[in-house]
């Protein structure tokens, strides 16, 4: 037990006096703040016109004209002259665009727009939109309808999402717990691959620098490679937990000083200082942990098993398809349909859960898959460490020997 407490305590310590590791404690949150501030005025100026544009309307239709209304930064003019004219203007002036209504407007491809460059989508949504809005009121006067009378009559209802508790009723906001469940996602993932790497890394270098070979005449190689995980998994735990401290005062900061922004991404903010993090940050840290154990253990095992990176390739490839695969549909389907059969195999599965469930707890699980997809975890966990333990005690001292899965199998039932 001392001596893997002693290369836990090498492996943390010499990462975490690195100035890299200083220097990101604080850049992480920084960068955060940053890229939601820069979205927050793309999402903004996406949703504007930037240079004055001018549309000319020929209505062959005789409808449409002069009823188009302008906007800021985008004019509509109708025209009488000749297309073919109106054309070679358009292909001349970049910020004019030529939009052909022909008689029959309602048939395909009967509405047309001309421009020397590919039009932007807000201008095309905008003009679909007031085709439409047009058209419509037309359809409802040949209908003895007044537009204006059904306007008026028009409602514009929003629905509280309520949650019936034990403790009494709770608003919840859908938005806030997509945000936080992507974000965990997202998190999870990239953090299983990002400790696990450095794992496996260090297993490669001290092997190809023979350094590997005086440590084993000191330790068990399952006491090296426990103390390398648990040490570089402590290094990952101190990270998120400053980042974590920090993430925190940066939002009650940014909830006070841009929140108040509407339409930005930080008018979020106020909303999810109103969610309870305290077992959401319980479950992370748990997935964290549990899945950190279950991968960085084959990740171990795979740099024991190569002598330099490149190679690590074939073996990388099986171990990291079911963490892709579940990220890849939890930032697009999952978080969509949390109690959906799929979520909840994937968030059961050990090799899945850390992602697919941190999508679920948001939106509170049943406690018994919450239960049965921890305890498989830790049996994951287990299980893989006891496989990679195997493979590593043989691979840390096989040199030149490209490996192979059925080298492996062979590595795992040799005797002690």
């Amino acid at each position: 037990m001392d001596k893997i407490l002693l290369i836990i305590q090498r492996e943390y310590i010499t990462r975490v006096r690195k100035k890299s590791f200083i220097v990101m404690i604080f850049v992480v949150p920084a960068l955060i703040l940053a890229m939601g501030y820069i979205l927050s005025l793309v999402g903004k100026n996406s949703q504007e016109i930037s240079n004055e544009q001018t549309i000319k309307v020929v209505d062959q239709s005789t409808f449409f004209a002069g009823k188009f209304q302008n906007i800021k930064n985008l004019k509509f003019e109708t025209s009488l002259k000749a297309l073919a004219t109106l054309k070679q203007e358009a292909s001349n002036d970049e910020n004019l665009s030529l939009l052909v209504i022909h008689k029959n407007y309602n048939a395909k491809d009967s509405v047309e727009i001309f421009s020397k460059k590919k039009p932007l989508i807000i201008v095309l949504n905008e003009v679909e939109k007031q085709i439409n809005q047009i058209a419509s009121a037309r359809n409802l006067l040949v209908r003895h309808i007044d537009p204006i009378v059904l306007q008026s009559i028009k409602s514009d209802i929003t629905l509280n999402s309520i949650e019936i508790t034990q403790t009494g009723d709770n608003k919840t906001n859908i938005a806030a717990n997509v945000i936080i469940s992507i974000s965990c996602a997202i998190l999870i993932y990239l953090s299983l691959f990002i400790y696990g790497a450095q794992v496996m890394r260090g297993v490669i270098e001290e092997k190809t620098s023979r350094i590997i070979e005086v440590i084993i005449s000191s330790v068990k190689p399952f006491q090296l490679m426990l103390g390398k995980i648990i040490g570089v998994g402590l290094v990952g735990l101190t990270q998120f937990s400053a980042w974590i401290i920090l993430s925190i005062i940066s939002i009650k900061i940014a909830g006070h000083t841009l929140a108040t922004t509407p339409g930005t991404i930080f008018g979020a903010l106020q909303v999810l200082q109103t969610i309870h993090f305290g077992p959401i940050l319980f479950y992370f840290l748990f997935y964290f942990l549990s899945g950190y154990l279950l991968y960085s253990a084959l990740f171990a095992a795979v740099g024991s098993a190569v002598d330099s990176e490149t190679e690590t390739q074939q073996f990388m490839f099986p171990i990291t398809l079911p963490l892709l695969f579940t990220y890849l549909l939890a930032v697009s389907v999952l978080f969509q349909a949390p109690d959906s059969p799929l979520a909840v195999w994937l968030s059961i599965i050990p090799f899945t859960a850390p992602v697919a469930m941190m999508v679920r707890i948001p939106f509170d699980p049943p406690i018994w898959q919450i239960a049965l997809s921890m305890s498989l975890m830790v049996i994951g966990f287990l299980f893989t460490t006891y496989v990679a333990a195997r493979i590593y005690r043989v691979g840390v001292l096989m040199y030149g020997k490209k490996a192979s899965y059925k080298e492996l199998m062979k590595w795992f039932f040799y005797k002690e």
